[in-house]
């Protein structure tokens, strides 16, 4: 081992420990005084139903744990959106599972929460898998009611994709398990079977002081709407349960009796684990995103027997193309080089750079991967496409058109992990979030943005100074450097993994051990979607 894998080794292991911190943070909700008050009430926690309900020892993946992160500070905070969401088994059954966090402004929903409960039913349409709400919310936080109520993807969204789901065959089964008032109501009776919990769980339109209001009516939350109530009375719930556990001990045994589903048929054989230790990524990978290194180094230790077979391997080298294995399933994998290759012609072409010849080699093996019936993975570290008149005048356009073309029509199912740098058109060439990969995750090294924050904080820094300079306010060279070291600083925190996670631009951010637990979860939900679309390109300029 050299230095500098060692320096690599060290900031890229300090970059998990702050992912392990921030993550146990996030965990703690509305924070421990508030979870006590929740134990007091007899009530679990949302992390306690969820760790309850899905099976023990077997593997599970958080989606949005770092949704609304350093957002919403005036309104205290929404850790996590205030909403926990994960895909495991359920008696060996891939689930989705969401679970409203009633230590979070009573798990009030946020804009935040109404987008990750949206991907939540998004992860569970794309995939057919059956989904379990966990329902324990005061309903729409009101000092934010326009920025969660009435737009197209707002509140409103996740009923109509209720009622859209049950028609598809995708079970929905929700436990109501603490509050669901006004138009939250809908959410457990519009799914196939609704559980309510004795004395915690209470389901109505208007509560008590809202009825002596509008009609005058003196009545408890509990006779309006308890469990005993709309168990026995209105027929509203399908199960009365005496407690939390018992409620999902009951949901254990629904799911317990689903049928088998229809497969889309992916390859897997008996899985093995990379013959190259997979802990070297920490010393691989270079601590800075302008620094070189070989991506297949890399892809040797995520595939299985580090077995990698390169698709035109000579051609178009700054994107690396070809099959392999992840946990057994077969997979084909476009990333991007990030070391200086040098062409036939013996010209030289940068890493993480796409070129015309990447691209045409992208787009080739897309389509082959759409044929053969084989899942894509994308391994992001690029810069964009090549600039240049050189490039202009070879129709790097053209050819980045025609890769972005393929990803987009693509019927197979991607996955996507961010492990350096996304920037700009490459970011959308690699299959970003706009391209509907089933899931995208990146590692503690990404960044996510137009350009680098140097990059950025140049072009900025020349539009400021020359308006500056404009009004009659001269820039000296301290001023200067003034400027561009705080318009880095705020272009760095908007590049931050972070950043992109609280806006759920993706999924999660992951430890890079587990990248391979995420393609393979993520294949085994996709398997229970057969493809009934045919992969076309359409009309496109050859």
């Amino acid at each position: 081992m050299d230095i500098n894998f060692n320096k690599n080794e060290d900031q890229n292991k300090l970059k998990l420990s702050e992912l392990k911190r921030k993550l146990a943070k996030v965990k703690l909700g509305g924070g421990k005084n508030r979870i006590e008050k929740h134990h007091a009430k007899g009530k679990m926690t949302a992390r306690e139903r969820i760790e309850y309900l899905l099976d023990d020892d077997a593997e599970s993946i958080e989606i949005g744990a770092f949704a609304g992160e350093d957002m919403y500070e005036e309104h205290g905070g929404c850790p996590s959106g205030g909403v926990v969401v994960k895909v495991g088994y359920v008696q060996g059954k891939q689930c989705v599972v969401v679970a409203n966090d009633a230590t979070v402004k009573a798990g009030a929903w946020f804009p935040i929460t109404g987008k990750k409960n949206l991907r939540a039913q998004e992860i569970s349409i794309e995939n057919r898998l059956p989904i379990i709400y966990l329902v324990d919310s005061a309903g729409v936080y009101l000092p934010m009611q326009d920025e969660i109520f009435p737009d197209k993807e707002h509140f409103g969204r996740i009923f109509r994709n209720n009622a859209v789901m049950s028609s598809m065959g995708i079970t929905q089964i929700a436990a109501v398990m603490g509050s669901c008032v006004a138009g939250g109501a809908y959410l457990p009776i519009m799914s196939d079977e609704a559980l309510i919990v004795d004395k915690t769980g209470s389901i109505f339109l208007a509560g008590s002081y809202l009825v002596k209001a509008a009609i005058g009516e003196s009545i408890d939350n509990e006779t309006l709407g308890g469990a005993t109530t709309h168990s026995e009375i209105s027929g509203v719930t399908d199960y009365k349960a005496k407690d939390d556990k018992d409620a999902l001990d009951k949901i254990k045994n629904i799911v317990d009796k689903i049928g088998d589903f229809d497969k889309a048929g992916f390859n897997r054989v008996e899985a093995k684990k990379p013959a190259e230790n997979p802990d070297d990524i920490f010393g691989l990978l270079p601590a800075s995103r302008s620094d070189q290194y070989d991506m297949l180094e890399i892809i040797k230790r995520l595939v299985d027997d580090s077995e990698f077979e390169q698709y035109k391997e000579g051609y178009g080298q700054t994107i690396l193309t070809g099959y392999a294995r992840i946990d057994g399933w077969a997979v084909g994998i476009v990333a991007n080089q990030r070391k200086v290759v040098k062409t036939k012609k013996g010209e030289m072409q940068f890493g993480g750079v796409i070129y015309s010849d990447s691209a045409d080699k992208a787009t080739r093996f897309i389509a082959n991967c759409n044929q053969k019936k084989i899942p894509l993975v994308f391994l992001q570290d690029v810069t964009g496409f090549m600039v240049g008149s050189k490039s202009e005048h070879g129709g790097i356009i053209k050819d980045g058109a025609k890769m972005v073309n393929a990803v987009s029509n693509s019927v197979v199912p991607k996955f996507t992990i961010v492990i350096g740098n996304s920037y700009g058109a490459g970011n959308y060439a690699m299959c970003g979030k706009a391209y509907d990969p089933r899931l995208i995750v990146a590692w503690p090294s990404a960044e996510l943005a137009v350009m680098s924050g140097n990059s950025a904080a140049k072009v900025l820094l020349q539009i400021e100074k020359a308006s500056l300079e404009k009004s009659g306010k001269p820039v000296d060279a301290e001023k200067e450097k003034e400027l561009f070291d705080k318009i880095k600083k705020r272009y760095d925190d908007q590049i931050s993994p972070y950043y992109a996670a609280a806006r759920l631009w993706t999924d999660a951010i992951i430890n890079p051990l587990d990248t391979r637990k995420w393609i393979s979860m993520g294949i085994e939900a996709a398997n229970h979607a057969p493809i009934k679309k045919k992969f076309n390109m359409g009309v496109l300029q050859v």
